[in-house]
């Protein structure tokens, strides 16, 4: 399965299965279409209601300039994963209440199950996985996968992790600023020399992200066979730098993400 070129992205995205916003703003709907959508919202703590009204909008407009040429792949991804969520985990500690909350939302309305389903297949046909990578961007996925087995060799903390990371970010020109740690987390923000390469032909930064952060998935990969969690940069917005993070990965569980019933809150 190929990754979406940029008219399939926007057809996919279109296939939202959630209420528009304008709907949802409508005064002229049926009393108790309101009440049920409220109330939606109320068990899912405002995150039914933030997705369609805000994030759903601005994914909308994200696609639209990505097929125009005006946005790289890697915004879109990265307001896809800034997604409004609901927690149905501490960590790997379930949260009960929570979850009957969700069941409770998927009752009264199939597309709190549908749009579950729809931002996993949206999310998956996105991402890095290697399924979805044309032939020359798996060539660089296995490069990269290749490459951690040794540069990650008896590396099993996200700190010991992070420092052989920044070791292979230097080793290519990379200029580390900035380093934290924090709750776990360990931030790199750094510059990239490759930004501009060739950005008069194809556009700033996407021969460093659309392609060379390849690589990168490689390790993102690798490292997550083995309960790590790497946060490779995702479009770096406006700034001239960017950030990472590793950290140790755990089974938490969130709606859109988690569909109903991965938790039994399927009705």
């Amino acid at each position: 399965m190929a990754k979406p070129d940029p008219e399939e992205l926007v057809r996919l995205v279109e296939a939202f299965p959630g209420p528009s916003s304008e709907s949802l703003d409508s005064d002229g709907g049926e009393a108790t279409e309101a009440a049920e959508t409220a109330r939606i919202d109320n068990l899912l703590d405002g995150a039914y209601g933030a997705l369609t009204r805000d994030w759903y909008p601005e994914l909308r407009r994200r696609a639209a300039a990505h097929a125009d040429g005006d946005c790289l792949r890697e915004r879109v991804l990265e307001h896809v994963e800034a997604v409004p969520s609901f927690r149905l985990s501490d960590g790997p500690t379930p949260l009960g209440e929570r979850r009957e909350a969700l069941a409770e939302a998927a009752a009264l309305r199939d597309d709190v199950r549908e749009v579950a389903e729809w931002y996993g297949t949206l999310r998956s046909r996105l991402g890095g996985d290697r399924a979805s990578l044309t032939r020359g961007e798996r060539l660089l996925h296995d490069f990269g996968y290749a490459l951690a087995h040794v540069l990650f060799l008896g590396a099993s903390s996200p700190g010991a992790v992070v420092r052989r990371l920044r070791l292979a970010y230097r080793s290519v020109g990379v200029r580390i600023d900035e380093t934290a740690s924090a709750g776990g987390v360990e931030e790199t923000t750094f510059t990239c020399p490759y930004r501009n390469v060739a950005a008069g032909t194809c556009g700033e930064r996407w021969v460093c992200h659309e392609k060379l952060d390849r690589v990168d998935d490689g390790y993102v990969t690798y490292l997550a066979e083995r309960g790590i969690a790497y946060q490779r940069p995702r479009g770096c917005r406006d700034s001239e730098q960017c950030q990472s993070t590793v950290a140790r990965d755990g089974p938490e569980r969130w709606w859109p993400k988690t569909p109903p019933a991965a938790v039994g809150a399927d009705p």
